[in-house]
């Protein structure tokens, strides 16, 4: 066997909240940063049956499935006791969703089927009529359709392939909301912009931007999560045209200085806040390479009690590099950052000491975050 340190990459990467739309400037939309308050989806969800399986469904020892197929056979008019069947076709599983606050009856829903029982795949399943409740027990749309894993599986006697989770599958449009959720935009004299990612740097300027376009002190912020706004007269009986002219506002909002380390998979992420005091780093990779080699020991010929015996040789190699000493000096920047450590030949995993040594010693002025 033979241990060694591995060479890798360096990933830096300024990370964003998905979907948000970045300016040439660094600035974003208004409609990618807040969400107006009482907008929230609904999650809903349900029990079903993927049916049309290849033998790879829930096996005996998955009572409910059994029992749900034998209720629903019974309403066909088809009456066989549970516990005389034996199906392999069929997997019973949870439907999830999310339902928009706008959605309206005839809206279609994406939904994910995931197996509760002992089903090996549900690779080819197609997904029974499934009703999805809300929190309050109301059946809010219902799901149906085939089953779209992104992988597949394969083989028998002992030899099988698999590609990505097949346990797991989606069905895209597969949900039909059935009812209407009563939504109010906004109400009485003043709406809340709630920020995804609480900040009171971001909040003043969200404001701010709002005074702008509006004109006068209609905006101003309550604390770090959230930006009250008052209706002009204009919109008192049109707050969604002020919703929308409000979202294509161009904004920028601040960000923490934050490092975040993954020490399972080796991923280094280093925000554009992130700033490091004097500090002197020295890198050297210290490398041990154990290899064993198995040779045949053979007796003499014609010896006595002699036998021939497998004997290993191991051999153990230390290579040490010279360390090089980095210095980095007042406030540096993510680009001074990732440029010395780069000079250095830090893998991920040597930046990772190093951070939490800068961390330690107090020349890394972010948040460590350490997954």
């Amino acid at each position: 066997m033979t241990y060694a340190t591995r060479r890798g990459w360096l990933l830096v990467a300024s990370v964003f909240a998905a979907g948000v739309t970045i300016e040439a400037d660094g600035s974003s939309r208004l409609k990618d940063v807040v969400t107006l308050q009482g907008s929230a989806g609904t999650p809903v969800v349900g029990y079903g049956l993927v049916v049309g399986l290849n033998k790879s469904g829930d096996r005996r020892q998955t009572i409910f499935s059994a029992q749900t197929l034998a209720n629903m056979l019974q309403r066909f008019g088809v009456a066989v006791p549970a516990e005389q069947m034996k199906v392999e076709n069929v997997a019973a599983v949870l439907v999830t969703a999310d339902l928009s606050p706008y959605a309206r009856a005839g809206t279609r829903l994406d939904v994910t089927a995931s197996s509760v029982g002992d089903a090996r795949s549900l690779q080819g399943g197609i997904l029974l009529p499934t009703a999805l409740r809300g929190p309050d027990g109301q059946v809010r749309a219902t799901a149906q359709g085939p089953l779209s894993l992104g992988g597949f599986g394969g083989g028998g006697g002992g030899n099988s392939v698999q590609v990505n989770h097949l346990t797991v599958g989606r069905v895209p449009d597969g949900a039909l909301v059935e009812t209407n959720t009563p939504r109010v935009v906004g109400g009485g004299d003043a709406i809340v912009l709630i920020l995804k990612d609480p900040d009171f740097i971001s909040a003043g300027r969200v404001a701010e931007a709002v005074n702008m376009d509006l004109g006068g002190a209609a905006a101003h912020a309550i604390d770090a999560a959230s930006v009250t706004i008052r209706v002009p007269d204009q919109y008192k009986n049109a707050v969604p045209d002020l919703v929308a002219r409000l979202e294509a506002l161009s904004v920028t909002v601040d960000t923490v200085a934050r490092v975040v380390i993954n020490e399972r998979t080796g991923t280094v992420v280093i925000g554009g806040s992130v700033r490091l005091g004097p500090a002197a780093v020295a890198h050297g990779n210290l490398s041990v390479r154990i290899s064993t080699q198995l040779t045949v020991s053979q007796p003499s010929p014609l010896s006595k009690g002699g036998q021939t015996v497998v004997v290993p040789q191991e051999k153990v190699e230390v290579t040490q590099e010279d360390a090089k000493l980095l210095q980095l000096p007042e406030a540096t920047t993510l680009e001074d950052v990732v440029r010395g450590l780069n000079a250095l030949g830090a893998t991920p995993r040597d930046i990772i000491a190093i951070m939490q040594a800068l961390k330690a010693v107090g020349a890394l002025r972010a948040e460590l975050v350490i997954l």
